[in-house]
């Protein structure tokens, strides 16, 4: 799956959420809990962001125009946001379906049967997240980071589904059902509110991650010597894409020829560590104090 882009992992996003809503909402049927019920709510939450996700890649991935010259990667944030969204909704919905049940608990059937579709689905959910977050690493995509975070949350309520589930046929207490659903509610409650937050963050131009910071400020300081120096190094992500821009200072003395060269030389040893990496490079004379007052933001 090495050579796959970002799209066919929507599209796998796609078809694991089609397989799980069936999966679950058949155990719904079965037992008549409110804890699968719930479960399923979530897994129609992530056809809905897959169906976003694919979209937001479709677009991402369409090159620069005069209307927008950066490109548009950050089409990314607007799905994850989405998706983000998407989960505060969905709690919202099992709340709603949960409370009645608080004050009024209904009687379960065929326990047996729904925790097995229920595994299922778990399987399902969980081997898809594993995929999404190395493909998610290895492309740069916050899209398929954020589809494989939810699905992972998936996993985990859908095993405190069971585990609860499982407690009810063993004490025959029905308010366990309803409690389980709220507390899923509660918890994607909570990675919605990550999502968006790490959505605004990114639209807001955020910092690359800063292990990738140490390796240009690495990268530069093998260059760091009497007489060249950096100032000004600014970075920010956009999608896939990283933008890292800084002021290269040499002796005046130096012909136009020999500063293009190291200009040149600094930018390929960034691109080659960090592929997916654009550099802007300024030259600027060493001895001249006007090349020391543009350091801040």
């Amino acid at each position: 799956m090495q050579n796959k882009s970002a799209r066919y992992y929507g599209f796998l996003s796609i078809g694991a959420a089609i397989a799980t809503i069936a999966l679950k909402l058949g155990a719904y049927l079965l037992t008549n809990s409110v804890g699968f019920l719930s479960d399923s709510l979530e897994s129609g939450v992530n056809l809905v962001a897959a169906i976003g996700a694919v979209w937001a890649l479709t677009y991402a991935a369409k090159p620069p125009d005069e209307e927008h010259v950066f490109g548009h990667s950050k089409a990314e944030y607007f799905s994850s946001g989405f998706e983000g969204a998407l989960i505060l909704v969905a709690a919202v919905s099992i709340a709603i379906a949960a409370i009645p049940r608080l004050l009024n608990p209904q009687p379960l059937e065929q326990l047996g049967i729904g925790l097995v579709l229920s595994l299922v689905a778990s399987a399902i959910n969980g081997g898809t997240a594993l995929i999404l977050l190395r493909a998610g690493k290895r492309l740069h995509s916050i899209t398929l980071r954020a589809d494989a975070h939810h699905l992972l949350t998936d996993v985990w309520t859908s095993v405190g589904v069971i585990l609860g589930l499982f407690l009810v046929s063993v004490t025959g207490w029905l308010i366990l059902d309803p409690l389980i659903a709220l507390l899923v509610a509660a918890n994607i409650v909570w990675t919605g509110v990550k999502l968006i937050q790490e959505s605004g963050s990114a639209l807001l131009d955020a910092s690359i991650p800063l292990e990738e910071r140490q390796m240009i400020d690495e990268i530069l300081s093998s260059y760091d010597r009497h007489q060249v120096q950096f100032h000004a190094i600014r970075t920010r992500m956009a999608g896939t894409r990283r933008f890292v821009s800084f002021h290269i200072l040499v002796p005046g003395v130096w012909s136009v020829q020999q500063g293009h060269d190291l200009c040149e030389e600094v930018e390929s040893a960034i691109c080659n560590a960090l592929p997916h990496m654009n550099v802007l490079t300024h030259l600027e004379p060493l001895e001249d104090p006007k090349s020391w007052t543009d350091q801040e933001l």
